[in-house]
């Protein structure tokens, strides 16, 4: 079998599919795994079948690498599969069982092989660099908001507010919106009335402007992903056309050459 043909049969939706649903197997193997009750019945099958995973694996990835030789570690998805499966074979022995603790990340895998998935993925990747001023914003936000809190309400609730790290993990809580009002905010205004004046402003800002604000950044560069794979799909399609109108036009004017040719019977 030539490497063209390892390439082509590697990207067959039969194998990939095949290999998408060894990886589903896998995750549920791992998951048995963590049961007891499991391993006592079926421990060692379990323990062989995720073994047979590993190799199928690591025999999926030794074929692609010989497909694509150098090609390989140019794409970001095969990367990513090969340390997947490079955590999968570190021995579990001293300092590197937490590391086998990570094999249940071969699940991630499946983000490589669904291509719907990959488009979240890498729409997630490209709006990390306007995440990245956002986040700043935030922890501007927060830092000024700690400080306040802390010199407001530190004196007498000092477990929420008694010192900057405290306050910004309050404020973390009452952002999520969990146990906000009657946790904390209601608490402190029996002591201090008019609180809401600055809570009330924090949790508009924070959770409704600044974090719906990346909501809108992640999805925007998920829309421009997704045009940018319909804009090269469509430019294939046209490609495609053109080749095909252009054999189309050879044949013809072979066709005209043949019948204008003197004795040609025409």
């Amino acid at each position: 079998m030539t490497r063209a043909d390892l390439q082509a049969f590697l990207e067959t939706d039969r194998v990939r599919n095949f290999i998408l649903g060894v990886i589903v197997f896998n995750a549920i193997l791992l998951g048995l795994e963590t049961s007891k009750q499991a391993m006592a019945q079926a421990g060692g099958l379990i323990l062989a079948l995720d073994a047979l995973c590993l190799v199928i694996f690591v025999v999926e990835l030794l074929a692609k690498i010989l497909a694509y030789r150098g090609r390989f570690f140019r794409d970001g998805w095969n990367i990513f599969d090969f340390v997947i499966v490079a955590i999968s074979l570190v021995p579990a022995a001293q300092g590197f069982s937490a590391l086998r603790a990570l094999r249940i990340l071969r699940v991630l895998r499946v983000v490589s092989s669904a291509p719907r998935l990959r488009r979240v993925v890498e729409g997630f990747i490209t709006a990390l660099p306007g995440m990245a001023s956002v986040f700043l914003l935030m922890a501007l936000i927060f830092y000024i908001g700690s400080v306040i809190a802390t010199k407001l309400f530190g004196l007498h609730f000092p477990e929420w507010f008694g010192t900057l790290a405290r306050s910004a993990y309050s404020l973390f809580q009452i952002m999520t919106l969990e146990s906000w009002s009657m946790g904390i905010v209601r608490p402190v205004m029996e002591v201090y009335p008019l609180a809401w004046l600055f809570f009330v402003p924090f949790i508009m800002i924070t959770t409704f402007a600044v974090v719906n604000l990346l909501v809108g950044l992640i999805v925007n560069s998920m829309q421009d992903a997704h045009q940018e794979e319909s804009n090269a799909e469509t430019g294939a399609y046209r490609d495609d056309v053109s080749q095909r109108l252009s054999r189309i036009e050879t044949q013809l004017a072979q066709v005209l050459e043949q019948r204008d040719r003197p004795g040609s019977g025409g």
